[in-house]
């Protein structure tokens, strides 16, 4: 027992000495500087498109920077589709993975919505599902609200813990569904979130667990707006999380999950959007014969108009020294021989205190990582005078 008490005074020493540092800045004219375009049809959510590798994505303007210079990233609006082919859309995953200890921040105006439409900004190991999932955005058709989610093996669960604001849809991550959770505030998917401005998301991955925030434009916090200081950030002060997995009994998040890829896609009805149970009762007028592909999919393509990207940037944080990055699954990183994975993320900046977002009852375990010995003199100091006592 002293063991682990000891165990978990060092931990909450090494927690509250790390800083969030700034490790990749994805944004402006340099926006799609590391990441890989898929290059292939949608094998995995079997949905009517075909992601473009990044020559024709460029060429056929479907991911370009604006004149705001904000990042553009869009489903084919314009072309005619004939049955039995597919629509041409944009996914693209990032050639860093980040370890636990990352910090990841996500700023958008706009966002794909409307009937067929189903879009995401989430994360994925190198093995799926056995590295993990993490499903910051997505929602479908024409829902109003953002929805987020785990996706593990069998074994991980999610009780609502007492700080999430955000609603408890499914308990269990090994599902279909993955423990989901609804959000909870207003303008978070389609036209409400475009007429706010946009919004912003942050995901904190960590041993003690993983904790998601959403803010609308209006309620976006000072650290997060523009003009302010990005080498750092400082988590304290955003208050509870819309989604909060923390660590513990019911799932050990280092145990289902390693270093995560980050993905932007745009899928067109597939598994969840186009099955028919789920497309009928919102979109099944759109058409005449109800079904997804059918009616939504094939044509001209004017009822696309919404289905786009409009981001202002990714930023992604560490607390801890570099960190290796696997190289993706085969087949995984698609087959567009745009770019290889095989990048190394590598913290800059000074740290700034943080306190982690640790939920009551969670089990922390974080690492000893010898970059960071110098910073946690002052901790470790007070662990070995504890262990004396006891």
């Amino acid at each position: 027992m002293y063991r682990c008490i000891a165990t978990l005074l060092l931990a909450s020493s090494i927690s509250s000495a790390l800083g969030f540092d700034l490790v990749r800045d994805y944004s402006g004219q340099n926006f799609f500087n590391g990441w890989n375009f898929y290059g292939s049809w949608d094998n995995l959510t079997l949905g009517n498109v075909w992601w473009l590798n990044q020559t024709e994505a460029t060429a056929t303007q479907l991911a370009y920077i604006n004149d705001a210079g904000r990042a553009v990233m869009k489903v084919d609006n314009t072309s005619t589709i004939t049955v039995g082919e597919n629509r041409n859309s944009i996914r693209i995953e990032s050639t860093d993975f980040y370890d636990v200890g990352s910090l990841w921040i996500v700023d958008m105006v706009h966002m794909p919505f409307g009937c067929s439409v189903w879009p995401a900004f989430w994360t994925k190991g190198p093995l799926w599902p056995n590295d993990g999932e993490i499903d910051i955005v997505e929602a479908i058709n024409l829902m109003q609200t953002n929805q987020m989610a785990l996706h593990t093996t069998t074994g991980c669960l999610h009780p609502a813990p007492p700080d999430q604001k955000g609603k408890n849809l499914n308990l269990d991550c090994g599902t279909g569904t993955g423990c989901t959770v609804g959000e909870t505030a207003p303008n978070s998917y389609g036209p409400g979130f475009a007429a706010a401005g946009g919004g912003v998301w942050a995901t904190q991955f960590d041993t003690s667990g993983i904790f998601i925030w959403y803010w609308s434009r209006p309620d976006v916090p000072s650290n997060l707006q523009p003009g302010t200081n990005t080498s750092t950030m400082d988590i304290t002060t955003w208050g509870p999380p819309t989604a909060s997995y923390p660590s513990g009994a019911s799932c050990n998040i280092t145990e289902f999950f390693t270093a995560q890829q980050l993905v932007f896609d745009i899928t067109l009805c597939g598994d969840w959007a186009g099955v028919e149970s789920i497309y009928r009762p919102s979109c099944g007028t759109q058409g005449p014969t109800g079904l997804c592909y059918n009616d939504t999919v094939v044509g001209n393509g004017s009822n696309y108009a919404d289905a786009y990207f409009e981001v202002n940037y990714v930023r992604a944080y560490s607390t801890g020294p570099p960190v290796p990055s696997p190289t993706a699954a085969p087949g995984d990183a698609g087959t567009n021989g745009d770019t290889t994975i095989t990048s190394t993320v590598t913290p800059t900046g000074s740290p700034t205190p943080v306190k982690q977002n640790t939920a009551s009852g969670a089990t922390v375990e974080s690492p000893l990582f010898i970059g960071n010995l110098l910073v946690l003199v002052s901790g470790a100091a007070a662990v070995l005078y504890t262990l004396t006592i006891l």
